[in-house]
This record gives structure tokens, sequence and C-alpha cells, in this order.
């Protein structure tokens, strides 16, 4: 059997293409301006070829073996034939036909990092230069398409306070009015506490200072003995008791070597009453510096001399 070729170069075969060609009209060519078009179908043929020839390009720019030069040439002709459209599109409008810029449909294409986005500009109507294919990879192009990283300004402190307001410090938070309902019992609450508490302490006090200038020697249940064991702390009461303690067993002590042996003093030494005198004068002493001032103090001092009050 004969081949296709064979067949195609047959003289028949040739008779009968060149009698079709014959019959066949020229083959016409689209007009360099659009407005020179004056049949709406006709400008609908033409768009129509001008997006074959865009698809045929686009297709033909994915190949990157195709060197630089050559994509660089069909990317020209690729944004050459978008710029045609747009021109036939617009003598489309003119001849009463559809407005093509306003599809709805608008293309995806996929960018380097294989991302299907929406293609910028899809009619290519507008100003600007595209790239498609591999021509987005090459020199000098690909940094067009990268994005700079994102550089976090560090904010000034007149940025930083330019922000805040009353409601920062939470001036705004008890405008409610829950909050004011809240807190005012637990706040009379804390109030009469603390000053029930003052009044107390105040009262000690004055006791205390009465009993100090008026020379008296407080025993140990008397006023000012239990004025002056409310106004001192805990950790001076428990002070005062080790001490106390520590005293009564050095006694203790002394009075078991005395027994074994006989102990001879050669300076004269205080008895019981004298060195609890010394005690509870020190401990006025610390009461009057912690509660009283220099100036007063000094005062007392005086008034004691003057009354030939002994201490």
């Amino acid at each position: 059997m004969a081949r296709n070729e064979e067949k195609a170069q047959s003289m028949l075969n040739r008779f009968i293409t060149m009698k079709q060609e014959e019959k066949r009209k020229p083959r016409e060519r689209r007009p360099y301006l659009a407005s020179e078009c004056r049949d709406l179908a006709d400008a609908e043929r033409w768009r129509s070829e001008i997006l074959r020839e865009i698809g045929a390009k686009v297709a033909e720019i994915q190949n990157e073996g195709l060197g630089e030069h050559r994509l660089r040439d069909l990317n020209d002709e690729i944004n050459k034939l978008l710029r045609e459209r747009g021109h036939w599109e617009r003598r489309i409008v003119e001849l009463g036909g559809r407005d093509y810029s306003r599809s709805s449909n608008a293309p995806l294409m996929t960018d380097l990092d294989g991302n299907i986005v929406a293609v910028p500009n899809p009619s290519g109507r507008g100003p600007g230069y595209r790239y498609f294919g591999a021509a987005r990879k090459l020199p000098g192009v690909r940094e067009l398409f990268d994005k700079p990283p994102e550089t976090r300004k560090r904010r000034t402190r007149y940025e930083i306070h330019k922000r805040i307001n009353a409601g920062y410090y939470g001036y705004y938070d008890d405008e409610d009015g829950v909050l004011e309902r809240l807190e005012a019992p637990a706040e009379k609450r804390m109030r009469e506490e603390v000053v029930s508490e003052w009044h107390r302490v105040e009262r000690v006090r004055r006791e205390a200072m009465k009993g100090v200038v008026s020379g008296e020697v407080a025993a140990a249940g008397g006023r000012g003995g239990e004025a002056a064991r409310e106004v001192l702390f805990e950790g001076v009461e428990e002070e005062v008791e080790e001490e106390r303690k520590r005293e009564e067993e050095e006694r203790e002590r002394e009075k078991g070597e005395e027994a074994g042996r006989e102990f001879v003093a050669h300076v004269p030494l205080p008895d019981e009453k004298e060195i609890e005198r010394m005690v509870l004068e020190r401990k006025k002493k610390e009461l009057l510096s912690k509660y009283a001032s220099d100036t007063l103090q000094v005062e007392q001092e005086e008034a004691k001399e003057m009354l030939n009050v002994r201490r």
C-alpha cells in the first residue's frame, strides 16, 4: 500500500488540491488598525484570531529550553498581542458589540511557588509589562517577583505613649457602675477596720505616754505595763521573754556555783529589784524612741528635772 506522502504527491491529488485553492477566496489579512474595520462580525473574528495566537505563544513560552533571547522575544510578542486585543475589544464596543472588559471570569495562574493566584490585570488593557511562563525566571526578572522581607519597624516612645489613654489605666472600668457596687461594701468594711485599729493604737500610746511622763513605775499588772505590752510587737515581746528566761537561767547557774564554792564580789552588784528596774527603764527608752520624737523626749527630760522625778 502506498503511504500518505506518496498519495499526496501523486498527479491526481495535486491537481485536485490546486483546483480547490483556486475556488477559495484569497486569504484576508487582519487590518493593521482596528478602526479600519466596519463590520462587527469581522471584529469578533479578528479578536478570536488574536486570542488563538496568544494561547499558542503562551504555551510555547512555558519551555525553559528555548533560550533567553527567544523567551524575551516571545514575551514581547505576547504583550504586543494583548495590546492589540484591547484595541479590537474597544472597536467591538464602538460597533455595538459586547464589552469584554467587564467579564467576571477572572483567569488564574500559578506563581513561582506553585500557588494558584488570580492574574493581575487579566485583560491586559492597563499599562504595564507582563511576564509569562519561563520568562518569569529570567535573570533580572525573578527579582521583580520576589517580595522583600518585611522589616518590623521598632516603635518609638512617642508612638507607644500616643496609644495610651485613660482606659489603659483603668479609669473606664467603673463607668457601668458594676465595679462600684461590688467594691463599696468591702471598701467600707476595710475602712472601718483600719480606723478602729488606729484609734486603739492611739489610745494605748496615750496611756503609755501618760505613765512615762508621770514617772510611775509600771508593775507587771499595772496600767503602764499593759500599755507597753500592747504597743510592743509580737517579735519584741518574744525577745523580752527570751531575755527574761536567759537571765533566770544565769541566776540559777550562779546560785549552783555559789553553793559549791564561796563567791567574793569585789564590786557592788545590783540586786534583783535594781536589775528589774534597769530592764524596765531600757524598755521604756525603746518605746519612747519608737513612738516619740526627739523634741518630745527632750521636753520630758526637762519636765522630770523640774519636778525632781527620779527615774
